[in-house]
């Protein structure tokens, strides 16, 4: 098997990405289009991570860190890589991520309805937060 590469996006990437999440990823965002990961990207460029195995996509994940919080988005993987590690292999190198900035607590937003992603977070030690709920306003049409 092809070793698996873990790597920044850069902004050659994003339309890659884009149509990666129409395969691999669980429901879409307001933000997911070219405007709005390209403003995550210029931001912070490290945020957007890609694990690659040979010239294929094979996942992402999104670590934020506004400087008090970390918080993850976006992990996905290719239905055709599943069970391979390589969402844990995105898990770890975000957690590093957030370790090196000073996070220290790791937050993800996981679709109810979404029992497999449910199930791998839970595997990679995350665990609901039932008393929370989040609430959101649209801030543009």
């Amino acid at each position: 098997m092809t070793e698996l590469r873990i790597r920044a996006a850069g902004p050659e990437d994003l339309d890659a990405v884009l149509t990666f999440w129409k395969v691999a990823a669980e429901g879409t965002s307001i933000s997911d289009d070219r405007d709005g990961v390209e403003r995550l990207v210029d931001r912070d460029p490290e945020a957007l991570i890609l694990a690659e195995r040979g010239d294929a996509l094979a996942g992402t994940v999104i670590a934020g860190f506004d400087g008090w919080r970390c918080h993850l988005y976006r992990l996905a993987v290719h239905p055709d890589h599943r069970r391979q590690g390589i969402g844990a292999a995105l898990l770890a190198a975000a957690e590093e991520r957030f370790v090196r900035l000073g996070g220290r607590r790791g937050d993800a937003m996981v679709l109810q309805r979404n029992e497999r992603a449910q199930h791998a977070w839970r595997a990679a030690g995350y665990v609901p937060e039932e008393h929370w709920r989040r609430w959101v306003k649209p801030l543009a049409d």
